[in-house]
Order: C-alpha cells, then sequence, then structure tokens
C-alpha cells in the first residue's frame, strides 16, 4: 500500500515537472536542432531580429495570459492590433507634424475602447467570450479598412518610426518596451491582491464570487489589459515596418493563445505561469525563423503552427486528467 502511495507521489511529481519545465526543455531542443541544422541561426544579428519581433508578439502573449487566467479566450487581440497600427500609422506621418506621442495615444486609446467594450459586453451583459469577441474581431477590421480602403499608410515621422527600429546601446526598443511590461504584468500578477482574485476567479467563478471578489470587474479588466497590450503591440509593429498595412496582426490571435498555452496556462483557467508564456512565444517566433531559414515553404509553415496549436491543447487536456 506504502509503495502504491509513493508510486502515485512519484507520478505527480513527474508530471508537475513536464507542466512546469517541458516548454523551456522544448525551447532549449527546438534551438539546438536548428542550430546545427544551420550554424547562422545563433548568430547575433538573427538572434536579435527574432527578439525583436518575439517582443512584440510578446505584448499580445502576456495580455492573452491575464484573459485565459480567468477561463476566457480573447480573438480580437490581432484585429485590434492592426486597427490601432492603422490608426496610430495615419497621425503619425509626417506631413501631418503631429508629435508621435499623439500617433500612440490615439492607438492606445483604440486599444482601451475596444478592451472596456469587449470586458462590458463580457463580464456584464454575458455574452460569451469567443461570440464577443469574434464580433469585435469584425469590428475592428471594419475599421480598419474603412480608414484607408485598404491602402498602406507610408511616410511616417522618424521619431515614431524609431519606437520600432531603434536602439538604446545594443537593445532594441521593443525589447526595452515589452521587458518594462513584462515586469510591471508580472508584478500586478504575483505580487498584489488583483492577481490573486484573477487566479481565483479562473480557478472557481462560483466560489470567488461568494468570498466577496467582484467577479465582474476581474473578467472586465484582464480584457482591457488584452486590449491596451494589443494597441501597443499594433503601435510598435507599424512603427518596424515604416508603414501602416492592413494586414498588420493578422492571425496573431492563433499564436498569441498558442504561446499562452505551450507555456502551461491552462485554457481552464486559474492555473498558469507568465514566465512559461514568454517561453511559449520564443517558441513560436524561433521554430517560424527557423522554418525560413531551412527554406520551408510558408504553405508548410502554417501546417506545421497548425500541428503545434492543437498539440499543445491536447497537451493541455491531458494535464488536467
Amino acid at each position: 500500500m506504502k509503495q502504491n502511495k509513493r508510486f502515485q507521489n512519484e507520478k505527480v511529481t513527474k508530471k508537475q515537472f513536464v507542466s512546469m519545465y517541458g516548454s523551456l526543455i522544448g525551447l532549449l531542443l527546438l534551438v539546438a536542432v536548428i542550430s546545427v541544422l544551420r550554424p547562422r541561426f545563433i548568430s547575433a544579428a538573427n538572434l536579435r531580429n527574432v527578439m525583436r519581433i518575439a517582443s512584440i508578439n510578446g505584448l499580445l502573449a502576456i495580455g492573452m495570459t491575464f484573459v485565459i487566467l480567468t477561463g476566457g479566450i480573447d480573438l480580437s487581440v490581432g484585429a485590434v492590433m492592426g486597427c490601432a497600427g492603422m490608426y496610430s500609422a495615419y497621425f503619425a506621418q509626417a506631413a501631418k507634424g503631429y508629435p508621435p506621442i499623439v500617433a500612440v495615444l490615439i492607438g492606445l486609446l483604440i486599444g482601451l475602447g475596444f478592451g472596456l467594450f469587449n470586458g462590458w459586453i463580457i463580464a456584464y451583459l454575458k455574452v460569451p467570450a469567443f461570440v464577443g469577441t469574434l464580433g469585435s474581431m469584425s469590428i475592428a477590421s471594419g475599421l480598419t479598412f474603412l480608414l484607408t480602403d485598404a491602402k498602406p499608410i507610408p511616410n511616417l515621422s522618424e521619431g515614431f518610426k524609431k519606437m520600432g527600429g531603434g536602439n538604446l546601446g545594443m537593445i532594441p526598443i521593443p525589447i526595452m518596451m515589452m521587458s518594462v511590461v513584462l515586469l510591471v504584468c508580472f508584478a500586478l500578477l504575483y505580487k498584489t491582491r488583483y492577481g490573486r482574485y484573477i487566479f481565483a476567479v479562473g480557478g472557481n467563478l462560483n466560489a470567488a464570487h461568494v468570498s466577496g471578489i467582484d467577479t465582474k470587474k476581474i473578467i472586465g479588466s484582464v480584457y482591457v489589459i488584452a486590449g491596451v497590450l494589443s494597441a501597443f503591440a499594433g503601435i510598435i509593429t507599424t512603427a518596424r515596418v515604416t508603414s501602416g498595412v492592413t494586414s498588420t496582426g493578422k492571425g496573431y490571435e492563433t499564436d498569441a493563445i498558442a504561446a499562452v498555452v505551450i507555456g502551461g496556462t491552462s485554457l481552464t483557467g486559474g492555473k498558469g505561469r507568465l514566465w512559461g508564456t514568454i517561453v511559449g512565444i520564443l517558441i513560436m517566433q524561433f521554430l517560424s525563423n527557423g522554418l525560413d531559414m531551412l527554406g520551408v515553404n510558408a504553405y508548410y509553415q502554417l501546417l506545421v503552427k497548425g500541428f503545434v496549436v492543437i498539440g499543445a491543447v491536447m497537451l493541455d487536456g491531458l494535464s488536467q486528467d
């Protein structure tokens, strides 16, 4: 009897180990394999470029982590990213003469607006998160096309473009911005009562409500965080590519969800790690970059990413057993 109990404890320990460090081990293996096949993969220039892009996608994934921890989902983050990026580009055109901060604030306000809207319809009107954010995705896409009639917005001011392509010393500005956001969100999630409430709501909504937590405010607020961070990602992306393009953010919600789940956050809510999300986004970005270096066709890359997403969700389901 004691041996069976000890075996069960060992089994749980192994399961916890895989849950906690499986994504990190996967990242190290991925980097090792691609480095052997393409040695220039680990060159400083390539790693800097990958990290620059990963930092932008990481903003989306961090926001998505907050949402998924409550048991929700936000399918609008990619479209909001694109919408905020386009409107910020409109006000960042050199000919208009606005300072870069105006364009940034316009973009962030758009993200805030969508976040408040999503939070309101989901938390207070009881619209299912999947349906509500799917509708917001369409609204954001429509607003993007209405602004430009699907045409790009070029000739952005130099000050605005520096946010996406500039460096502070040897460190790209997007990486520094994402690092600051990560530290703030980490403190918010793990060092405050608000963070504990997020885990409580995701773990058991009814129990959280009975214990006195304002569950509606908590649920609504995480969509605000996701909306603002999506807009921030759109602004930096637009600055990096030096023009506003309507394809910005398209399909990024899938990568964000995959990164969160790969990083160990449960789709059912209440369990997850922010550092795991960062590992997840690095896996997705290194995978994409590695496949490019190996000359894999873009269509096959979509297949690979699709299987990665399905595999991550399957592992999440198995971990709940």
